[in-house]
Formats: C-alpha cells, sequence, structure tokens
C-alpha cells in the first residue's frame, strides 16, 4: 500500500497551499495500487484573518483543489496538532478521517463578526446538520478536541502522525481505490435523494461491485491454476 504523507503549514500563501493540495492529488492519482493519503495539519496562528487580502479568484482556485482532495480514488486521513484554522479547516472537513491531537482547539472562520461563507461552512452543514452547524455559525466559539470528538467533527483522539498512519491502514483495508469516491458520492446524496431516486444509483453502484468481486474472483482463480500447475 502506499501512503501520501504530507505536512501543511498554514501560514503559507493560499497560492502556496493550493499548488501544494494540487501536487499531492497529482502524485495520489498516479499511483499504482491502493493508496492513502495522510495529511499534518501544523498549528494555525489563530489570529491571522482568514483569507486575508486576496481576490475571489485565488479563493475559487484554493476551493477547487480542497474539492479535488476530497474527490480522490483514496483514503484521505488528517492529523491535526494546535490550532486548526482557515485552510486546516477547509482541509479536516474534506477528508475520510480526522485525528487530533490532545490539545487541539478547531478555530472557526470569523472576519470582523462574520463567518466566512466558504465551503467550510457547507461541509459543517453536511457533517452536522443544519441545526448544529447553525449553532456554531451564529454563536461561533472555538471547539475543544472534547467538543470536536462530541460532534464528529474528530474522529479519535491521538498522538500524531503515526496514529493517523494507522488508521488510514486501517481504513484502505476495507476500500478499493477506484470505488472510494463513489461510497463518499453515495453517503453524500442519502441525506437528500429520495427512496426511488436512491435506488438506482445504489444499484448501479451495486452491479458495479459484482463485476468487480467477479472479475477479482476470476483472477485468484486464474492465479490458483497457474500455481497448481
Amino acid at each position: 500500500m502506499n501512503i501520501n504523507r504530507v505536512e501543511i503549514d498554514p501560514a503559507r500563501p493560499l497560492a502556496e497551499l493550493t499548488a501544494t493540495v494540487n501536487a499531492l492529488c497529482d502524485e495520489t492519482e498516479k499511483a499504482a495500487g491502493k493508496t492513502a493519503v495522510v495529511l499534518h495539519l501544523a498549528s494555525s496562528s489563530g489570529d491571522s484573518p482568514w483569507p486575508g487580502e486576496i481576490g475571489v479568484s485565488a479563493v475559487n482556485r484554493w476551493e477547487r483543489a480542497v474539492r479535488r482532495l476530497e474527490r480522490l480514488d483514496a483514503a484521505t486521513v488528517v492529523v491535526a496538532e494546535g490550532v486548526c484554522a482557515g485552510p486546516a479547516l477547509d482541509l479536516l472537513l474534506a477528508v475520510d478521517f480526522r485525528v487530533g491531537v490532545p490539545g487541539l482547539v478547531v478555530n472557526l472562520p470569523v472576519n470582523d463578526g462574520h463567518f466566512w461563507p466558504g465551503m467550510a461552512l457547507y461541509r459543517l452543514v453536511q457533517l452536522l446538520g443544519v441545526r448544529r452547524a447553525r449553532q456554531l455559525v451564529m454563536w461561533g466559539a472555538d471547539i475543544t478536541l472534547a467538543r470536536a470528538l462530541e460532534l464528529g467533527i474528530v474522529d479519535r483522539s491521538g498522538d500524531g502522525v503515526e496514529e493517523a498512519v494507522r488508521a488510514a491502514t486501517a481504513l484502505t483495508g476495507h476500500l478499493a481505490d477506484r470505488e472510494t469516491a463513489l461510497r463518499r458520492q453515495l453517503i453524500s446524496e442519502a441525506a437528500t435523494a429520495d427512496y426511488d431516486e436512491a435506488l438506482g444509483i445504489h444499484l448501479a453502484a451495486c452491479d458495479r461491485e459484482l463485476r468487480r468481486l467477479h472479475t477479482a474472483a476470476a483472477a485468484c482463480a486464474d492465479q490458483a491454476v497457474k500455481a497448481a500447475s
């Protein structure tokens, strides 16, 4: 199994962070075999306005890079420490599994008293539901690790990158790379699609999975015959 490990420094300029995420996606998409991505989010300063003095085109490029990470055919894991804010929060919310180091504080993006209306807001609603997301956005206090675990913003408390690597290894063992993005899509759409609409989508996914399993079984049988001869 391949594990792509990258450290993200949220203090770097947004253009540099965008390039880093895109480069990671390029490398992951070219990898052969099962792959996991582990992002180590260094502590943010916590007091810098997000996203700073940039144009909306730069924000768009960043959001597209995060979405690309979110849709990779690979298991994605984050380990976050210190203050998780700004671009680190975007990445935290976009992955499959989130590990928080003791002492972690999730700092929601508020500028001049207003919550930043980027896609972190969308992902909070997807993750927590409208009621809890509204409470965070309207009352916006920092979120401790204990509270983040309770809400489901963080999945596990751990000591660092090695914990994230173990989680990535376990997660990848349950997924076939090319099917990972499809499973995410099914989970996301289940919240809004009605039953009849969802049934067709899920049956198509089941047919795809049955074909994959049949191909894998045929390949194993062929290898057994070759080994016996």
